[in-house]
Order: structure tokens, then C-alpha cells, then sequence
């Protein structure tokens, strides 16, 4: 299907979910970004209904290859649901569709928000100091708002409750991913072994944003509007979220603001505190940064076969794989700190 025809199709799914009379296109076209998945941006005119007038909408659909530890589009609306009721800053989730036949995918519609995730031009001078102190505090309320959601709920039945520590889970599950890489990597294993033998004993369980970091929300004007891709949620320890946003991998050359490039440490954990009353751990935050590096070394290496097994001719995918002996050191250079008791 051409762009023109599927943006037609999906006038006549908004014109049906509505009730309007009549659907206008006023624009539609690719988005930016979504390695994994698929955005579209979608304007139309809407005459009559109980949404009348122009919306402005975000249309998500799978890429043509998928990657492991991927919702499908229906468990994902299901999580973006439970986080917009649960006051998370989030585009607010409007319709699934499961039928294929529309624009050759399942997808899913939500409200488009204001602003820009380019996370380099965030770090490198998109914020004035008291913008970038006011936006480290907000993610932490933001996330602190989230680990509030804690299981049983039986709104989010599909994702598996961690029967174990949920840290040694995750050293098993990035143990069988890297063996279905044929060609040996040793920097990675060492990472899975050190991680196994510092995991930590103690642990909550909460719903994790899995990819909560810079670049992966919306900032307008210095302010947040929308946190995005909610493809990997899962049960986990709240620490996940925590280190990964602090990783070196995501501070974009920003390396003296650990937090996402953006801010310091103290000033997020405090305000992560003051709503989530718990008291965190830096040291554990450090141990999660191992395991989040990890676990993006894995995932560039899975990016970098889905380009060269031709699933997806994509440059990113490309250029990812050419990110893992920059990971790869940081990695190495995390744990000797650790290990030497420099951090």
C-alpha cells in the first residue's frame, strides 16, 4: 500500500471510531526514529462525531523484523493504558486495531504531544540550567509515579511476575540471547558473569518503563509532554529504570550529567524519593547501569542481524551495530571502577 492509500484507510478507521460524518487528511507521513517500531504522524479534519475539529494523532505500528523482549502493539497499548490512568505524563492511548487488512499491520492510535525527543540536541544546549534542574526533577516523579503500579493487576495479566531475583532473571534471559549470536563475544560475558555473582538480594517488584531515558520523551519548550515507547514494560525491580537512565550509553557525550545527559544524580534520586518514599541506593543504581550497558550491547548486536540478514535494510540498524566496542568499553571500565571501589 502507497502512503496516500493507507492514510485514506485510516481516515475511514477514524471516521468509524468517532462517528464523525465526514474525515479529512490533512497530513500523514513517516516520523522520525522507531528502530523497532513504526510512527506515522496523522492530521485530520473530523465533521461531526464526539471528536470534532482537527486531531492531531500518532499511528504505531511493527517495523517489517522484530527484535526479543518486544510487546507486541496490543500488550503495549495495554501498558500505555494503565500508565495514562495512573497520571503518568503519557500521549493519551485512543483505539488498537488488530485487523491486518487496513495498512498491512496491527496498530495503535494515540494523541500526538508537543515538542521533540532529539535527545543530542537536548544535551548539547537545548535546555537553560534551570530547564534542565526542572526536567531532571520531573522524571523523577514521573518514574516514582509509575513503580506505584505494582502486581497482581490483572490489567497487565500478560507480563510475567519474576519468580526469582529479578536481576538473575535478566542475567539468564541476556545469557540465552548472546548464545544465539554465533560469534563470541568475551567482554560481554564477563559483564553476565560479574553481574551474576554482585546480584543484589533485596528487591521490589513494580511495572518498569524498560526503556525510560533520554530520548524516549518529549520535551517542549524545557518542559516534559510525553513519555514514548512502551514496547519493553515488564514486572521488574524499580532499579532497572533507575540505572538504565544513567547509564553512560545514554548520556549522549553529556558524561558529567549522569542522568540521561541531562542532570545530576541527587537532585533525580531526591525527587524520585519524595513521591515514591523510598530511600535509593546508589550503589544498587551503579550495579543496574552494568546490566542496562549489557543489555544494550545484546540489542545492538540483534539490530546489526536484522540489517545483515536483510529483514530490514535500514541505516540505523546499521550504524548500531558499530555502537558495541564503545558499550563494550564502558562496560569494562564501569566494572574495574566497581571492582577497585573508585565509584
Amino acid at each position: 500500500m502507497d502512503p496516500d492509500e493507507i492514510g485514506r484507510a485510516l481516515a475511514r478507521y477514524i471516521k468509524d471510531q468517532t462517528g464523525a460524518t465526514r474525515v479529512d487528511v490533512i497530513e500523514f507521513y513517516r516520523l522520525s526514529g522507531g528502530a523497532i517500531q513504526s510512527n506515522y504522524a496523522l492530521t485530520v479534519d473530523c465533521a461531526g462525531g464526539h471528536r470534532p475539529g482537527r486531531l492531531e494523532l500518532v499511528v504505531r505500528s511493527d517495523s517489517p523484523s522484530q527484535i526479543d523482549f518486544s510487546l507486541t502493539r496490543e500488550q503495549e497499548f495495554r501498558v500505555l493504558s494503565v500508565a495514562h490512568e495512573a497520571a503518568v505524563t503519557v500521549p493519551q492511548p485512543l483505539y488498537l486495531c488488530m485487523d491486518e487488512s487496513i495498512m498491512g499491520h496491527v496498530f495503535s492510535v494515540m494523541t500526538r504531544v508537543k515538542g521533540a525527543a532529539d535527545a543530542r540536541k537536548l544535551v548539547r544546549g537545548g535546555l537553560t540550567p534551570c530547564q534542565a534542574d526542572s526536567l531532571t526533577r520531573r522524571l523523577g516523579l514521573e518514574l516514582a509515579r509509575l513503580h506505584q503500579i505494582q502486581p497482581p493487576d490483572t490489567r497487565l495479566d500478560f507480563l510475567p511476575v519474576p519468580g526469582q531475583s529479578p536481576a538473575l532473571a535478566r542475567v539468564q534471559e541476556y545469557r540465552r540471547a548472546l548464545g544465539a549470536i554465533p560469534e563470541p563475544h568475551p567482554a560481554l560475558e564477563l559483564s553476565l558473569n560479574w553481574l551474576q555473582d554482585h546480584a543484589p538480594e533485596k528487591y521490589d517488584i513494580t511495572l518498569c518503563h524498560g526503556d525510560f531515558r533520554t530520548g524516549n520523551y518529549m520535551v517542549d519548550d524545557g518542559q516534559l509532554t510525553g513519555i514514548l515507547d512502551w514496547e519493553f514494560a515488564a514486572w521488574n525491580d524499580p532499579y532497572e529504570d533507575l540505572g538504565w537512565i544513567c547509564s553512560k550509553s545514554w548520556r549522549f557525550g553529556a558524561n558529567a550529567k549522569a542522568v540521561g545527559g541531562v542532570g545530576d544524580k541527587e537532585t533525580f534520586f531526591n525527587s524520585y524519593s519524595s513521591l515514591s518514599g523510598r530511600l535509593v541506593d546508589s550503589g544498587k543504581v551503579l550495579y543496574w547501569e552494568v546490566m542496562g550497558m549489557t543489555r544494550w550491547a545484546i540489542i545492538a548486536l540483534q539490530q546489526t542481524r536484522r540489517y545483515l540478514s536483510g529483514e530490514q535494510l535500514s541505516l540505523e540498524l546499521a550504524l548500531t551495530g558499530r555502537l558495541l566496542p564503545e558499550i563494550e568499553f564502558d562496560l569494562l571500565t564501569q566494572i574495574d571502577e566497581l571492582e577497585s571501589g573508585h565509584e
